[in-house]
């Protein structure tokens, strides 16, 4: 059977310009920011660094879902450390990552069972399934 979907937000950025020296800028006004290549060539930010902070953003919300469902209170320290790699791989471009995730208190059973159901819940992680190398780590 087929559930309806329904669509919640739509993000919008012009950009021009690219990686050397480009703008983005979202409809609202709201990202409004320089891009430069990786490395620190360069006074803007880097679309890796963007993937990296929209994914721990979303992944971190994840967390809260899965956490809701099993009844597991978070603590204040709750953090996650997003790294992701632009690598050169026989000629093309590939992307990995590695989510580092702080849930200082919880016992690690517990915490990697969060981390790992977040893992099917959050979009991005979805979206790279199967497509790039990704490791979800619970740091103690």
């Amino acid at each position: 059977m087929n559930q309806p979907s329904k669509l919640l937000y739509t993000a919008k950025v012009h950009t021009t310009g690219g990686r050397e020296g480009g703008t983005s800028r979202s409809s609202d006004g709201n990202l409004d920011i320089r891009i430069s290549p990786p490395g620190g060539h360069g006074d803007g930010t880097n679309p890796e660094q963007l993937f990296a902070a929209g994914w721990s953003a979303c992944f971190e919300s994840a967390i809260g879902i899965a956490a809701r469902r099993r009844k597991v209170a978070l603590p204040s320290g709750f953090a996650i450390d997003a790294e992701v790699d632009l690598s050169l791989v026989l000629g093309f471009y590939t992307l990995g990552a590695r989510l580092n995730v702080s849930l200082p208190g919880l016992p690690r059973e517990v915490a990697q069972a969060l981390v790992d159901e977040a893992h099917t819940l959050c979009p991005y992680s979805r979206a790279t399934h199967g497509n790039i190398d990704v490791t979800t780590t619970v740091v103690v």
